[in-house]
């Protein structure tokens, strides 16, 4: 996968905050050396967040995002304030822009606060530098700049880039458990669901990690699984399953094969399997009216059969005999408050980054609310978590 192609949950977030007419907007296309937000004198000229993806060497493929003013007024603006706050969640790093002619302001108090209080690594700019007498000099995490005479604009992105790649961390979906020479058997349903033309992001992990530790690497779908085994000399090192067909390709792979799914490995990717095998036990202990909430990181159209609406419902309903009631969220729309959810189920988050998908986690245990994922949930349900957990020892003792 080419770094122009990396998609934006493997990409360091980094997010400009700020006063209206602090200069963010300017910054974001010094930087990016694009018009990539639109620049204006008119006081919130950024109604929503922008966002742009590039390479900032030498921390790799970048995600930039440009937010509305923190001091917007009225209904309106109190919402577009609302919107930056939320981007506060996948913010890996912060560049706070204050107007070097003004004083620090309660604004950019607040805005320091809230990156302390999330451990978010940010830099001051302070913009507008020409309009000094004196340019004073730049610290480490301080810096005077003028976006509109490109002044210390590389000292700039030198210096987000050295935090961008402090940031960034060696990852393995499945690299670390597999050896060169393994077969490795990937059970990938193509239904009314799938999308056109393309396997999903979790998919295109896997056959590149295969690939780059010189495994071999065969696809196949549910329906013909069994002829798939069947035609190997050897048995395969492992299966990894879409979570859907969990029960169906459990029944037709043999036990002595190892058996996973997309979703257990995503999990454990995105740091979060512990806890989701942790959360499991609360299905057993579920009554009628709990609400459950089932999250989903991206949008899309909902099929006929949706997981998450559709057939996550029903096998919940089907393993504990109770009928919950359902909230369901996507994208960026997590909710707020959650005091009230007996159990969170979220999807993979192939499409969050690590940042946003931990914070919701953190959300969860702050209200004391468990938090599983699709694919634990399900496994569980359909009684083969064990054996899908069986490649990590340390987290199978969890599930006793």
């Amino acid at each position: 996968m080419g770094l122009e192609n990396t998609p934006s949950s493997e990409r360091i977030h980094i997010s400009f905050f700020g006063k209206r007419n602090a200069g963010k907007s300017s910054i974001v296309n010094a930087i990016t050396g694009q018009k990539v937000s639109v620049v204006s004198e008119t006081k919130g000229t950024t109604t929503d967040p922008v966002t742009k993806a590039m390479e900032l060497l030498p921390a790799g493929p970048v995600l930039i995002i440009d937010t509305p003013g923190f001091d917007d007024k009225g209904t309106l603006g109190e919402l577009r304030v609302e919107k930056a706050k939320q981007i506060l969640e996948k913010t890996d790093i912060a560049v706070l822009v204050i107007d070097c002619t003004e004083d620090i302001s309660d604004d950019d108090k607040k805005l320091k606060k809230l990156f302390s209080d999330r451990s978010i690594p940010f830099i001051t700019v302070f913009n507008k530098a020409e309009l000094l007498d004196r340019i004073p000099a730049s610290s480490e995490n301080e810096i005077y700049i003028s976006a509109k005479k490109n002044i210390n604009i590389d000292t700039l992105k030198v210096r987000i880039s050295d935090l961008a790649a402090g940031e960034k961390k060696e990852k393995k979906l499945l690299s670390d458990i597999i050896s060169p020479g393994d077969t490795i058997v990937l059970v990938m349903p193509v239904d009314a669901s799938a999308p056109k033309g393309r396997i999903i992001l979790p998919q295109q992990m896997a056959i590149r990690e295969i690939l780059d530790t010189n495994a071999i690497a065969i696809s196949t779908q549910p329906q013909t699984l069994k002829k798939t085994l069947s035609s190997l000399s050897h048995k395969p090192s492992l299966v990894i399953t879409d979570s859907q067909v969990f029960k169906t390709v459990s029944e037709t792979v043999p036990e002595d094969i190892p058996l996973t799914s997309f979703s257990v490995l995503l999990a454990r990717y995105k740091g979060i399997l512990s806890h989701a095998v942790r959360a499991l036990s609360t299905l057993d202990s579920l009554e009628d009216n709990d609400t459950i909430l089932i999250s989903e990181g991206c949008t899309h159209h909902r099929q006929c059969g949706d997981i998450g609406t559709v057939k996550l419902p029903a096998l919940i309903e089907k393993y504990t005999g109770k009928k919950p009631v359902y909230r369901f969220s996507s994208g960026g729309g997590f909710p707020e408050n959650i005091s009230d959810i007996r159990l969170v189920i979220h999807c993979g988050a192939c499409m969050l980054n690590d940042r946003e998908i931990l914070s919701r986690l953190k959300k969860a245990d702050g209200c004391s609310v468990p938090f599983t994922n699709y694919g634990t949930a399900m496994a569980y349900m359909n009684g083969i978590l064990k054996r899908t957990l069986k490649i990590f020892p340390d987290i199978n003792a969890l599930s006793d």
